[in-house]
């Protein structure tokens, strides 16, 4: 039986509850992560530059909310069929999207200090880099305060985002000591743009 003090207190959580519960919850299109949750940061930076959210990408390959969340929150890997769905789904081959050394790691990146990810970056024009993009959004890092930190003008990191440059092997190995992910996988998007 509970102590006079407990029931006190569980009637006052259920005073606040009943103020707030018929107000409505704002939910956010996705959670904020923290940086210990994201265990495959390339899926869910495709997602949130394509604007996919977890339940939608689950929905379109019929499956549960739970097993998405796992590919992206756990680093788990799907099954061989919704593998080739997910893959075929965003555009992207297995080795991208679902990289095990990448997502075996998945390392804390080495931001100097607080950075925030600006929407307009995403809403200006087309964005041809998505994985990139889709870091900065993850990671919620300015366009701006990246490109100083791996030493490149801003306007050539935006490029790099927008237009899908290319930029020269320097570069790509400075952005990928930034990321702690391949250069491969970084500008996959240019690498595979080039190919076909």
């Amino acid at each position: 039986m509970p102590k006079q003090q407990d029931q006190h207190s569980i009637q006052a959580w259920s005073l606040i509850n009943r103020k707030y519960l018929g107000k409505g919850v704002r939910v956010k299109r996705f959670r904020r992560p923290t940086r210990c949750q994201v265990r495959n940061r390339i899926l869910l930076a495709v997602l949130m530059a394509n604007d996919i959210k977890l339940s939608q990408l689950a929905e379109d390959l019929s499956i549960s909310s739970r097993s998405v969340s796992a590919w992206v929150y756990e680093g788990r890997i799907p099954g061989n069929t919704n593998l080739e769905k997910v893959c075929q789904l965003l555009g992207y081959p297995r080795h991208i999207l679902f990289n095990e050394e990448v997502i075996r790691t998945s390392p804390v990146i080495c931001q100097p200090e607080a950075s925030r990810f600006m929407k307009r970056t995403v809403t200006r024009s087309p964005v041809s880099n998505r994985i990139l993009t889709g870091l900065c959004m993850v990671h919620d890092l300015s366009v701006t305060d990246v490109s100083h930190w791996i030493g490149v003008h801003p306007g050539t990191f935006r490029k790099w985002l927008h237009q899908g440059t290319l930029p020269s092997p320097a570069f790509q190995d400075q952005a990928e000591q930034f990321f702690k992910i391949p250069k491969s996988i970084l500008f996959a998007d240019a690498i595979l743009k080039q190919n076909s």
